[in-house]
């Protein structure tokens, strides 16, 4: 599972510098924090998540990595789509797309932990 999210915590970073240039060009900083989320969870999170399933293979190994993975990458742009969307368009009513989207990304971080309380063994 490492590996798979660092590949995919680089086509997060891909997204979020795009999504930050385009914002300079056209000097419209209205979706800062998309591209503030895309940063964290998607780049960030992601590496680290990545990096520590590298270093820590039966964590990385376990149906619990699994889980967080495909959680964070389906909560992720659900999350940050329908967000986008919303400022895009002022539609508020698209807010329960953010809400569950958001539900699910914490949901995969909490079986992030979880796995780690029940991988790593102290020496």
């Amino acid at each position: 599972m490492g590996i798979r999210f660092i590949k995919i915590a680089g086509v997060y970073f891909v997204l979020a510098v795009i999504l930050g240039l385009v914002m300079g060009i056209i000097q419209n900083f209205a979706f800062t924090s998309v591209h503030a989320h895309l940063n964290l969870l998607g780049w960030v999170s992601m590496a680290l998540f990545g990096l520590i399933y590298s270093v820590y293979k039966r964590a990385g190994e376990t149906t619990l990595a699994k889980a967080h993975f495909w959680l964070h990458n389906i909560g992720l742009p659900i999350m940050q789509g329908t967000l986008f969307v919303e400022l895009l368009t002022g539609n508020t009513s698209l807010t329960i797309g953010i809400i569950i989207g958001s539900l699910i990304v914490v949901l995969g971080v909490l079986l992030f932990v979880l796995n780690l309380f029940l991988s790593l063994k102290e020496v």
